[in-house]
């Protein structure tokens, strides 16, 4: 067994005087910079870039003023105005406006995400291993930790900021101009603030990372809700009470109001205080909630290792649940104007008659399914993952000390992960089928669509397997999972977009996935994936039995 030593934590050189709460933060910043000297830069990159390249595919796409005034009657409509953002984006709809009206929510979302996982990955964590019990008792103040996390998270938001002010305004594209660029790069700035700044509260709430980071993101998806409810509405009154809305309604590259930005700044600062204000009522390790009493014996089902993994992997389990039946629901919901909407979209049509179906209704939601099947891709890997944080924690180590073997004790998550993503997948094909049939009329989509979505299942069983390779053989490289299901949203739904070649599609496990309910069904491929599966979990579990557990 190897054992990574604590000690490389490091000790700021100043000893404490004056009871000063902030005593070696500048050295802790410094530690988090290098230990995320990897995740930051390719979060950051990944958003500029991505921000970037959809500047120049609108460019490309949407050239000729014709089209761009189709896509306005497109977005003009409840369920465009839900999936997009406010109306007034549409009176002078330009690239600039285009990019601030349908990227700036989404956007907002991957960067409320990646501002929470840097607070729950410096703070939180660091307690559930123990690493900041060790720091605090040598000189490093009451509110050293928090202070740091919250200064990288800023840091982040500001330097992604400034990359898409200047990349935006030097791309050379009409209507995007450098005052527009500069406030839509401090709205990402912005929103990411605030969502650090709830994630400052959540992490006091509970003793554990996920449940802190559960929080947080659930109050990233009220927010998009929120904001997507007022947009849709004829007041708009939801969308001032989300800071989405907030950013949003700066309208960039349109009228450039930077006024909202100060309710979210204002806000972000209340809202770090408070969560300076609550670590002071709490012990380090410990949560302001109080642990639930458990029963005085543990059910039968504890007493198995599945049944064990169950209760661990319950809570992301019902919130991916109910999120993808959600967002089944509200893809379906447009269904029924798919036709209108798209019908003057060239390259969309294109990509739709390359799938096929025997109406645009059926290829779109085939195009659709490839997009739900991502984020049910994201649960499986996280799930997957699993054991390599329950190693690293020093959890695995006392259970395998008993009768458990290593492949049940594995097996029992990668069934979670297994049978989890299926299940998910099965309550977004019935969000999708419930609402599509509504909004089209056509009550036999809710089969077509239920079975659209479970065809999906081997392409994320072997996804699970990718992830219990990299854990079993090279488990310091296991976050390399992630790439599957990055890889299937820019080739699998992009691609049909933007025209990759085939060989692109071919790589992704989704890809040999008939696409339907437009194409027809083929059990060939689905075996060959399943067969796959199999023997990708195999190895990895022999990966893992010849090695030795690794434990920060």
């Amino acid at each position: 067994m190897t054992t990574a030593a604590t000690a490389k934590a490091p000790a700021p050189a100043a000893p404490v005087t004056g009871g000063n709460t902030l005593a070696g933060t500048r050295t802790l910043i410094r530690f988090a910079l290098r230990r995320d000297r990897i995740r930051l830069p390719v979060w950051i990159l990944a958003l500029f870039l991505g921000t970037l390249s959809t500047a120049q595919n609108y460019k490309q796409l949407y050239g000729d003023p014709k089209d761009r005034a189709n896509v306005v009657k497109t977005m003009d409509s409840p369920a465009g105005l839900a999936m997009s953002g406010p109306r007034h984006y549409l009176d002078d709809y330009n690239f600039g406006s285009m990019l601030g009206h349908q990227m700036l929510g989404f956007m907002a979302v991957l960067v409320g995400l990646m501002s929470v996982l840097i607070i729950t990955r410096h703070t939180r964590a660091e307690e559930e291993t123990g690493r900041a019990e060790l720091l605090r008792s040598t000189v490093v103040g009451r509110h050293a930790q928090l202070a740091a996390a919250l200064s990288v998270a800023v840091l982040a938001n500001l330097v992604l900021a400034l990359l898409l002010a200047f990349g935006l305004s030097g791309a050379g594209i009409e209507g995007i101009d450098t005052a527009g660029s500069l406030l839509y790069g401090l709205d990402h700035a912005a929103v990411g603030i605030f969502f650090a700044a709830v994630a400052a509260i959540t992490v006091q709430i509970t003793a554990h990372t996920r449940g802190a980071s559960g929080m947080a993101l659930a109050v990233i998806g009220v927010a998009y809700v929120l904001r997507a409810a007022g947009d849709s509405g004829s007041s708009g009154a939801l969308s001032w009470l989300s800071p989405i809305g907030w950013v949003q309604r700066t309208y960039p590259y349109v009228d450039n109001d930077w006024w909202p930005l100060l309710l979210c700044l204002v806000l972000a600062v209340a809202c770090a205080a408070t969560g300076f204000v609550l670590s002071t009522r709490r012990d380090v390790g410990a949560g302001l909630r109080p642990e639930k009493l458990g029963s005085p014996a543990a059910s039968d089902a504890l007493t198995t290792p599945v049944g064990f993994a169950l209760r661990l992997h319950r809570g992301m389990l019902i919130g991916f649940g109910v999120g993808l039946f959600v967002m089944g629901a509200m893809y379906g919901s447009i269904l029924g104007d798919a036709e209108d909407m798209l019908k003057d979209i060239d390259q969309i049509q294109e990509a739709l008659d390359r799938i096929g179906g025997s109406s645009i209704a059926e290829s779109f939601a085939s195009m659709v399914m490839v997009v739900i099947t991502v984020v049910a891709a994201v649960y499986v890997v996280m799930a997957a993952l699993r054991p390599r944080s329950e190693e690293t924690a020093g959890r695995a180590e006392p259970l395998l000390s008993t009768g458990l073997s290593r492949s049940r004790w594995v097996g029992s998550h990668l069934a979670m992960a297994m049978g989890g993503g299926t299940l998910v997948l099965l309550l977004a094909g019935l969000g999708f089928g419930i609402s599509g049939a509504a909004s089209t009329g056509d009550g036999g989509l809710l089969l077509k669509l239920v079975g659209a979505a479970l065809a999906y299942a081997p392409a994320l069983w072997v996804t699970v397997g990718v992830a219990v390779v990299l854990f079993g053989w090279f488990p310091r490289a296991s976050a390399a999972a992630w790439i599957v299901p990055v890889y299937a949203f820019v080739v699998g739904y992009l691609g049909q977009i933007l025209q990759f070649p085939d060989w692109m599609n071919n790589l992704s496990p989704f890809g040999h996935v008939p696409q339907l309910p437009a194409a027809d069904m083929s059990w060939t491929p689905m075996l060959l994936l399943t067969l796959v599966a199999a023997g990708l979990v195999w190895l990895g579990l022999e990966g893992f039995r010849r090695r030795d557990l690794e434990t920060k």
